[in-house]
């Protein structure tokens, strides 16, 4: 109440933000008429004319007028559409570094074209982060035209992409891609072994569309790139085996009987449904070492034994088929609990995928191992600007403030909203609840009103669609299990009479425009016409291309459009007198952006709509998050399970109840995003040091600098000087460990060797000096019979080897203690600060490895030519993953016959020169890339 009180007199944040962008805005709109005059020649100057005023000391808000009315003149040009004024102030908010609100059907794709362009003629590079590859595609072919127009360059980053064409496309000025594609290749640059194999080129520029999924959806999984692991698969099955005998118990259950003692002794395993654990019981503990034969499960040699176990009782009660995955093609596949959309290629990390494997009776798959990782929160805190847009951020924005010091500003629509809003109405019952929407869907179903309802679950849209079709209402199901229609079913929702069930999948990426969508009609003629699937999609496609195939397709489409667009005309008007697009929620979705984004379908640029949503009492988010108020309230007023009740107490208390799930989400985020900090810190000296070694620097000082503190460390070990036996400090010596310890690669019989009154004045500094000494000559006459650039070069491989192997150590030890370092809630102690006191530690004893390792290899390593010596990639990565799963990844090592051709080794073209200085088509493919030869 106190905040709209305050609101009223002072206006809310994003008015009064947006007042005091509103004379930006105008100068830009006062600009139009000054570039309309110009012809195409004239206005493709002026991308010349602003990098000069940049070049000459302006800034970019200095000529962000000028650069907004010139990209906005030329969109009107090539693409036929011009920026509304919101439009121009969306695109203002993004190039300040901030999160513009823009509701459905606004064109935000066209607003990214703003400050993209204005930041593009940097030179210095711009990221547009999208959901997937289509999108990431589609929008750099088609707003591509714009920037092109205008002479900047357009980059497109796709899974399938190749290193030099990554390269390419990250060197141009604009580069579309995938906030996933972009996460690997930055872990993908900090595992190359050379610098001209990096693909990116810094981090300036971000604006992230749909920012909401990718900056908060997202972030709760870190992205993490993996390579084989040695760890077997078949303990998962035997777990599972086991678990099938154990009882289970929820807690929801426990809560609901009087004696919770006797039952708690009783069950083997508790689920907690709100915070999705399960735990093993003291009787559970018991089986388990009785099956496994083990005395003591908690014992240090049981944690691989616990693991198996906890994966395989939270595979069996926290995770539930056609829910949280479906089975399909003999394989578990995610489904995405924000999209409903199938995740394929995306895994479970730790294990938790292999378990539900065993669960479902497929092929179990074999684990991996870490080799680099990186959170979404710290990849995009790396550039220096990030910006997003989004129908959905104002839930978050206490997030977007403390996570990535992003504020959030509303942007008007560009027409008033005039959708309504129903109020919640409640029942006792599920049964009762499917009922009533039934009712309420045939009721306007009979009016020819379209109706869209939402559900959270495949199985819940098969339920509605069985009580459907028992009244014989015609209607289409769209779920997981058919995406491959989405797009063609979500575009159809708005025909009159129209029924669709859709679960959150309807909430992204197509518009779902009244009496129906002219571009899918004309598609599916197309289909008809014998047109290949091919050809129908590039009907619609922006590249660039004299294919006369594809030409005739792009003429066929635009006439059957327009044929469409007439056709559907009148059934629109019909459609806006019955009351546009009706959605139905058939549940709360634990956040309330979903909710927002499955209203957000109806409505859209002035159109008429309206919105309501149906909930139960044995609704999980009532069930579980705040339904014993509303259920004590039906009880005193004895409502029966048909009698709905309706009021805006209701809605507030459903509403605390998203706020309480969103509260214990951001924290979960919170507290991976604690952990990865600390990795982070890490993560930036290894990273440092990686690229001082491919940056070709001397690292000669550096490496010596091991080699001597190694030394020095050994010698405290071998020869400690006890200072307080006066008579005696070199009893505790011992020069013959010592001496056994170097021999053979820093020494040779006959070295330290002392008399006895030698020994009695000698200090153990002397001794380090004397085999800094050794090290110092070997290094020298290497470097006399080999030559220094190659002495130099393999200093760079032996520290790049030794800080690969070790980080990539490094990092499985850190997942292993984070598994494990949250059981010291329970001694009172913050996990955080006990991770990052262990983790510094085991940071520290890496560091030592490296330095002792690089001072021995380099020491003990032969040379056999004057040709630089190889790098050698430590370990191929073969899988990517992130957000909750894995993705194959596109450097997975192929088989080859013969070997790889070394960079030092003579090009086979018989030129005579080495292969990185030979030219030669044969031995030198496009992509860059060494070739095999046999």
């Amino acid at each position: 109440m106190p905040n709209n009180i305050l609101s009223r007199f002072f206006g809310n944040y994003s008015k009064r933000e947006l007042k005091r962008i509103q004379p930006m805005c105008d100068a830009v709109i006062s600009k139009e008429d000054k570039y309309k005059a110009l012809s195409d020649t004239e206005l493709q100057a002026q991308t010349p004319a602003l990098k000069e005023r940049l070049a000459d000391g302006e800034s970019v808000e200095d000529i962000l007028p000028d650069a907004f009315a010139v990209c906005r003149e030329a969109s009107a040009r090539v693409l036929g559409m011009r920026h509304f004024p919101v439009q121009v102030l969306g695109g203002i908010v993004l190039h300040q570094g901030r999160i513009a609100e823009m509701k459905t059907g606004e064109g935000k794709t066209l607003v990214a074209t703003l400050p993209a362009y204005l930041n593009g003629l940097t030179g210095k590079g711009v990221h547009i982060v999208t959901v997937n590859d289509y999108l990431a595609r589609r929008d750099s072919e088609w707003m591509g035209k714009v920037y092109r127009f205008l002479g900047l360059s357009v980059g497109l980053i796709t899974h399938e992409m190749d290193s030099a064409a990554r390269k390419e496309a990250y060197n141009a000025d604009i580069t579309y891609g995938t906030n996933n594609e972009f996460g690997f290749d930055y872990l993908r640059d900090n595992m190359v072994i050379y610098k001209e194999d990096k693909v990116q080129r810094g981090h300036h520029f971000a604006i992230v569309d749909e920012v909401d999924s990718i900056l908060v959806d997202e972030a709760r999984t870190p992205l993490i790139i993996s390579g084989p692991g040695e760890k077997s698969t078949e303990m998962y099955t035997v777990a599972d085996r086991f678990v099938q005998t154990l009882k289970m118990v929820k807690v929801a259950e426990l809560n609901d009987k009087e004696d919770n003692d006797a039952l708690y002794t009783d069950a083997d395993y508790i689920v907690d449904e709100k915070a999705k654990t399960a735990t093993l019981t003291p009787s559970g503990v018991k089986k388990t070492e009785s099956y496994f034969h083990v005395d003591n499960l908690t014992d240090a040699e049981n944690i691989g034994l616990q693991h198996y176990v906890n994966q395989a009782i939270k595979a069996r009660g926290v995770m539930t088929r056609d829910v949280d995955y479906v089975v399909k093609d003999g394989g578990v596949i995610i489904v995405d609990e924000f999209t409903g959309r199938l995740m394929y290629g995306r895994r479970y990390n730790e294990g938790l995928h292999q378990a539900i494997e065993a669960k479902e009776g497929v092929q179990v798959a074999r684990e991996s191992k870490t080799l680099a990782t990186i959170t979404f929160q710290n990849y995009f805190r790396l550039y220096s600007k990030l910006s997003g847009m989004t129908g959905t951020a104002m839930t978050e924005e206490d997030e977007f403030r403390e996570i990535y010091k992003l504020d959030v500003v509303e942007i008007p629509t560009n027409k008033p909203m005039i959708r309504k809003d129903l109020h919640d109405v409640v029942y006792k019952t599920e049964k009762a609840k499917f009922n009533a929407v039934i009712d309420d869907v045939e009721e306007h179903h009979k009016t020819g009103q379209p109706v869209l309802v939402g559900t959270i679950s495949i199985d819940k849209s098969e339920q509605l669609s069985k009580l459907l079709k028992q009244r014989g209402i015609k209607h289409v199901v769209l779920n997981a299990k058919y995406h491959e229609k989405e797009a063609e079913i979500v575009a159809q929702a708005g025909k009159k009479g129209a029924v669709t069930i859709a679960t959150n999948m309807a909430g992204r990426g197509t518009d779902i425009m009244l009496g129906g969508n002219s571009e899918y009609m004309a598609k599916s003629e197309m289909r008809r016409m014998g047109f290949s699937s091919e050809m129908v999609a590039q009907s619609t496609a922006y590249g660039e291309t004299d294919n006369k195939d594809i030409l005739n397709a792009r003429k066929t489409y635009s006439t059957l459009e327009d044929k469409y667009k007439k056709e559907i005309k009148p059934e629109a008007d019909e459609v806006r007198k019955a009351g546009g697009l009706y959605i139905i929620g058939t549940e709360r979705h634990e956040s309330r952006r979903i909710d927002n984004q499955l209203r957000g379908r109806s409505g859209r640029q002035g159109d008429p709509g309206m919105s309501r949503f149906y909930i139960s009492l044995e609704d999980d988010l009532m069930r579980l998050f705040g339904g014993e108020r509303v259920s004590a309230m039906m009880e005193t007023l004895k409502v029966d399970e048909d009698t709905p009740i309706e009021n805006k107490m209701l809605t507030k208390t459903i509403e605390n109840a998203q706020r309480r799930i969103e509260g214990r989400n951001f924290a979960i985020r919170k507290d991976v995003l604690k952990y990865d900090d600390v990795n982070s810190r890490q993560r930036e000296v290894i990273y440092k040091q990686r690229d001082q070694v491919l940056d070709g620097a001397d690292v000669h000082e550096q490496i010596m600098g091991m080699v001597k503190q190694t030394i020095e460390n050994q010698v405290k070990v071998f020869l400690p000087m006890d200072e307080t036996n006066i008579d005696n400090p070199r009893h505790d010596w011992n020069m013959d460990g010592l001496r056994d310890r170097y021999m053979g690669w820093l020494l040779k019989q006959g070295d330290l060797s002392y008399t006895e009154d030698e020994l009695k004045t000698l200090k153990p500094e002397d001794v380090t000096g004397t085999l800094y000494e050794k090290a110092e000559e070997i290094c020298s006459v290497r470097e006399e019979k080999f030559g220094k650039d190659v002495c130099r070069e393999l200093e760079r491989v032996v520290l790049l080897k030794n800080v690969d192997t070790e980080w990539m150590d490094h990092i499985d030890s850190m997942e292993e203690l984070q598994r494990g370092i949250r059981l010291r809630a329970y001694g009172q102690k913050d996990p955080v600060v006990e991770y990052r006191m262990e983790s510094y530690d085991m940071f520290d004893a890496m560091i030592d490895a490296i330095r002792e390792n690089t001072a021995r290899m380099l020491l003990t390593v032969r040379l056999q030519t004057a040709e630089e010596p190889q790098r050698e990639q430590v370990m191929d990565p073969t899988a990517a993953s992130g957000a909750e799963g894995t993705t194959d990844d596109h450097t997975a090592p192929e088989k080859h016959k013969g070997h790889k051709i070394g960079r030092n080794e003579l090009c086979p073209c018989g030129s005579g020169l080495k292969w990185k200085k030979c030219t030669c088509a044969k031995y030198h493919p496009q992509d860059g890339s060494q070739p095999y030869v046999e």
